[in-house]
């Protein structure tokens, strides 16, 4: 079978076959692609997957080395460390993906009111745009999950908070560069509602580089997570997570070091896949590409 891309001429001009085919030609993206689609699937797959419950314990087991039994090892109370990190895939993935979701949600509509009307409304949204930004991300994020108390949940709205400002500032700048172009001076000549042309005009013209920086965001909100965890502001034991996982290894570096091992090669690894996809992503939906 051939591509039906490569051999129909009309098919092969469509904007999104195009994309398509740049980002399949871009090796790196590729693997960062699946990378995540591993995780992902993965996380999915935890519920019908035959492992061990993540929280159960084995007193005759404890901080054991991979084996058979335990691929990768057992915790400081028996616990299988391979179930653990499967299902706190699901915590890191879902705490990524939620907060990137909460950030774009209030960011981009935002930004589009701060670019588009300008005057006042720009004035207050960019003045707390910079007041948030004048903060370091991941102190205001643990700021924040401190105040909302320690759960996944709250971890997620305070990432989540934390994010919006990058997506208020992007938006508004590629709004302030869309809203001169001829077919939104077109658009305003006819009398369309300012709502029509921002839902047909200005929003499908910034999403690319919106698209690009939330899968960029993903990667850096899986980090926050785990750090949140990690400091106890995040997943609540016994649930597993990847950075709580890492607080607990800390204490057995020398005696159990797959403890640490293995959680800190998955966040490198779903890290790596999230910025690897992003990068590809800019790559195939530049326009000066096409």
């Amino acid at each position: 079978m051939t591509d039906a891309t490569a051999t129909d001429p009309v098919l092969a001009s469509r904007p999104e076959n195009r994309v398509w085919k740049k980002f399949r030609s871009h090796r790196s993206a590729m693997l960062g692609g699946g990378l995540v689609a591993f995780f992902i699937l993965i996380a999915l797959a935890a519920p019908i997957l035959p492992i061990p419950d993540p929280a159960a314990t084995d007193w005759g087991a404890v901080r054991k080395a991979p084996s058979w039994t335990h691929w990768m090892g057992t915790d400081e109370i028996g616990r299988d460390v391979l179930s653990r990190m499967i299902w706190g895939a699901q915590a890191s993935l879902l705490a990524g993906v939620v907060s990137v979701g909460i950030a774009v949600l209030a960011g981009v509509p935002l930004g589009l009111v701060a670019g588009y009307f300008g005057g006042w409304p720009d004035a207050v949204i960019s003045r707390c745009t910079e007041a948030l930004l004048a903060a370091p991300f991941l102190i205001l994020a643990i700021a924040l999950a401190a105040f909302l108390g320690p759960s996944l949940t709250n971890a997620m709205i305070a990432i989540g908070i934390s994010a919006t400002p990058i997506f208020i500032r992007l938006t508004r700048g590629q709004v302030l560069n869309v809203k001169s172009e001829d077919y939104v001076d077109s658009a305003r000549a006819i009398g369309l509602p300012t709502r029509k042309i921002l839902s047909r005009y200005i929003l499908p013209n910034v999403m690319p580089p919106i698209l690009v920086q939330a899968t960029l965001t993903i990667a850096t909100a899986i980090i926050a997570e785990a750090s949140l965890s990690f400091l106890g502001l995040g997943q609540q034991p016994p649930a597993p997570s990847w950075g709580s996982m890492l607080n607990t290894a800390k204490n057995f570096l020398s005696q159990a070091p797959w403890m640490a091992m293995w959680p800190g090669i998955s966040i490198f690894l779903v890290v790596l896949g999230f910025n690897l996809l992003g990068d590809g992503l800019r790559d195939a939906l530049d326009p000066r590409e096409h």
